[in-house]
C-alpha cells in the first residue's frame, strides 16, 4: 500500500500555478475502466475515431467565451439553441461596412448585423454615449459591452421583447429603469459588470438565469430585488460595497447555484444566505472569524472560497467546517499558523501563503484505523513555514489518497 501510494503522489517545491481550481464531476468525467481484454481494443479505436470526428466538426455543441472578463466566470456557449459563439465583432479580421451592406435586416447605424447570426446585434466598444433609439423585433442577443452609456433608451424594447441576452458590460450606468426589463419575459442572462450601479435593479425577468453585478457601487441588495427571481442559478456581486445581507434579501432565490461575494466589505461571514448555494466565493473580505457551524445552513456546500480574508487559526472554530458535501476550500493567502480541521470528504485543500508551522495530522483524520482516512487529493502548503521533513511519519496513511503535495 505505501509503496503505491508513493507511485502515485507528484511533489513539488514551489510554483503550483497550473493547477486550475475546477474540477470535473463524476458525470463529467470518462470511465477508464476496463472490462475485460476483449473489450479494451473496440472501445478505444471508437472512442478515437469519435474525437477524430469532433476534431474536423469542431466545438457542435459549446464552447467558451474567450478573452472576455464577464465577471470572472466563463461564459458557456449552446451553439445548438443557436446562441452567437462570437461575443465580440471588435479585433476581427472582418470588414463591417461589408455587413452592412450586404445584410437583408435592418441594422441600427451603430451597430453590426452579422449575417450568420441575424437574431444578434453588436454594438460594442463603439465609444457610444447613448443606444439605439430602439431595437429590430428579431434581437435575442444584445452586446453593448464597452461605451459611455450612462443610461438606457426608454424605447429600446419597444419593438423587441424576446431579448435572450443584455450585455452592458464597461460602461456607465448608474440604474436601470424598473420598467425598461419586465416585459422580456425571455431574458435569461442581464451582465452589468463594471458600471456605476449604486443597487440591484427592480422589476427583473423572474426568467433571469445570470446576473452578473460585479464591480459596481452596490452597498444594499434590498428584500424586494430578488425575490421573484426563484430561477436563478449565478449571482456575480464581488468588487461592490457591501456590508450586510438582511434576512428576507435572499429569500427568493430558490435555485441559486454560484454566489460571488468577494471582494466586498463585510467583517464577518454574511447569514441569510440562499440555502441551495453550491458555490459560495467570499474572497477578500476582512473577516474577524469564523463561528461554530457557520455554513450547517447551507447542505449542499461544495466549493467555498475565503482566500485572502485575514484570518487568524484561534479564530477559527473546530467546527466551522463540519460540512460532510465539502469538495473544494481555499484558505489561502491567510494567518493562519496551524492546519485547521476539515471534513474526511474534502478533496482539494488550499492553504498556501499563510504562516503554518504545525501540521496537525487530526485536522484530517479523527481517528486512527483502516477506514479512518482523509480524501484529499490536491494539497497545497506552499508559501508556509514548514517543510516535508516536518510531516509526521505516518502522515501517509491519513493521507493515503492524496494525488499532489505542494510544500
Amino acid at each position: 500500500m505505501h509503496a503505491s501510494f508513493t507511485a502515485d503522489l507528484h511533489w513539488n517545491a514551489g510554483n503550483a500555478g497550473h493547477i486550475r481550481r475546477t474540477h470535473l464531476s463524476g458525470a463529467q468525467k470518462w470511465d477508464r475502466s476496463g472490462r475485460g481484454g476483449s473489450d479494451v481494443f473496440p472501445m478505444s479505436l471508437l472512442f478515437c475515431l469519435a474525437l477524430s470526428l469532433l476534431s474536423l466538426l469542431g466545438p457542435v455543441w459549446s464552447t467558451r467565451a474567450e478573452n472576455m472578463d464577464y465577471g470572472g466566470v466563463p461564459l458557456w456557449i449552446n451553439r445548438v439553441l443557436g446562441e452567437p459563439s462570437v461575443m465580440s465583432l471588435q479585433g476581427r479580421s472582418i470588414d463591417l461596412s461589408w455587413f452592412r451592406a450586404n445584410s437583408p435586416h435592418p441594422c441600427p447605424a451603430q451597430c453590426v448585423c452579422p449575417i450568420q447570426w441575424p437574431t444578434a446585434l453588436y454594438c460594442d466598444y463603439q465609444e457610444l454615449s447613448n443606444t439605439p433609439e430602439t431595437l429590430p423585433d428579431r434581437t435575442q442577443y444584445l452586446f453593448i459591452q464597452g461605451n459611455n452609456i450612462s443610461s438606457l433608451s426608454p424605447s429600446l424594447f419597444s419593438n423587441a421583447t424576446g431579448v435572450r441576452w443584455l450585455i452592458l458590460d464597461h460602461n456607465l450606468l448608474k440604474s436601470l429603469d424598473q420598467d425598461l426589463l419586465q416585459n422580456q419575459t425571455e431574458l435569461t442572462y442581464l451582465f452589468a459588470n463594471h458600471n456605476h450601479l449604486k443597487s440591484i435593479p427592480g422589476g427583473l425577468p423572474t426568467g433571469l438565469r445570470q446576473l452578473r453585478l460585479a464591480h459596481n457601487r452596490i452597498s444594499t441588495i434590498g428584500a424586494s430585488a430578488l425575490s421573484a427571481l426563484h430561477r436563478l442559478s449565478v449571482l456575480l456581486l464581488q468588487g461592490n460595497r457591501l456590508k450586510t445581507v438582511s434576512e428576507g434579501d435572499f429569500s427568493g432565490l430558490l435555485s441559486l447555484n454560484l454566489l460571488d461575494l468577494s471582494g466586498n466589505q463585510f467583517k464577518s461571514v454574511p447569514k441569510h444566505l440562499p440555502r441551495a448555494v453550491q458555490q459560495l466565493y467570499l474572497s477578500n473580505n476582512t473577516l474577524s472569524s469564523l463561528d461554530q457551524d457557520i455554513f450547517s445552513p447551507y447542505p449542499d456546500l461544495k466549493y467555498l472560497r475565503l482566500g485572502h480574508c485575514s484570518l487568524h487559526s484561534p479564530k477559527i472554530h473546530p467546527n466551522a467546517f463540519n460540512l460532510s458535501s465539502l469538495i473544494e476550500l481555499d484558505l489561502s493567502y491567510n494567518q493562519l499558523t496551524t492546519t485547521p480541521p476539515v471534513p474526511t470528504s474534502l478533496q482539494y485543500l488550499y492553504l498556501e501563503a499563510n504562516h503554518i508551522q504545525d501540521f496537525n495530522l487530526t485536522s484530517f483524520c479523527r481517528e486512527e484505523g483502516p477506514m479512518s482516512y482523509s480524501r484529499l487529493r490536491i494539497l497545497r502548503l506552499e508559501g508556509n513555514g514548514i517543510r516535508a521533513h516536518q510531516l509526521p511519519p505516518d502522515w501517509v496513511y491519513c493521507l493515503r489518497v492524496l494525488q499532489r503535495l505542494y510544500i
